[in-house]
């Protein structure tokens, strides 16, 4: 048998959403067993998208850096940008991919940091992808299941 974590979360979540909350005595009990149901649905949602999210962020903030480059006047931000630009995802492990998100994630505030502090039509063009980028980031990381 091959263990398929989303169909065992979705069954899990059923199970207590549909079979155990209806049986619990105390409406505490029965909202606790609903909230762990939800929970799970959520954990199946997100295991399924979890490596493809990230690729596709750390894929889109190396896009922005490697459009830039030409940008940026100063040299050690312009090199990180370079550097970062032409990277790429050598593991597709999660803890990998967010360890790298989160550097990417650095270099992105340095860079929107530096864009805020300059002046012009091309600075200004930079924070507006940046701040692209942030929003295209939420709707990735949205749940389908509402208000998550």
């Amino acid at each position: 048998m091959k263990p398929d974590a989303t169909v065992l979360l979705e069954n899990l979540a059923a199970k207590l959403m549909f079979e155990m909350a209806p049986q619990m005595q105390l409406p505490f009990m029965q909202g606790t067993v609903n909230v762990v149901g939800l929970l799970l649905t959520m954990l199946r949602e997100e295991w399924d998208r979890a490596a493809a999210r990230r690729v596709d962020e750390n894929r889109a903030m190396r896009s922005l850096f490697a459009r830039a480059v030409g940008e940026v006047g100063e040299a050690a931000l312009r090199r990180r940008l370079a550097e970062a630009g032409d990277g790429a995802d050598t593991s597709l492990r999660i803890a990998d991919l967010d360890a790298t998100n989160d550097d990417l994630r650095q270099l992105l505030i340095d860079l929107q940091a530096h864009v805020e502090a300059q002046s012009g039509e091309s600075a200004r063009r930079l924070e507006t992808e940046i701040w692209e980028e942030l929003l295209a980031s939420t709707e990735r990381r949205r749940f389908a299941i509402s208000p998550f």
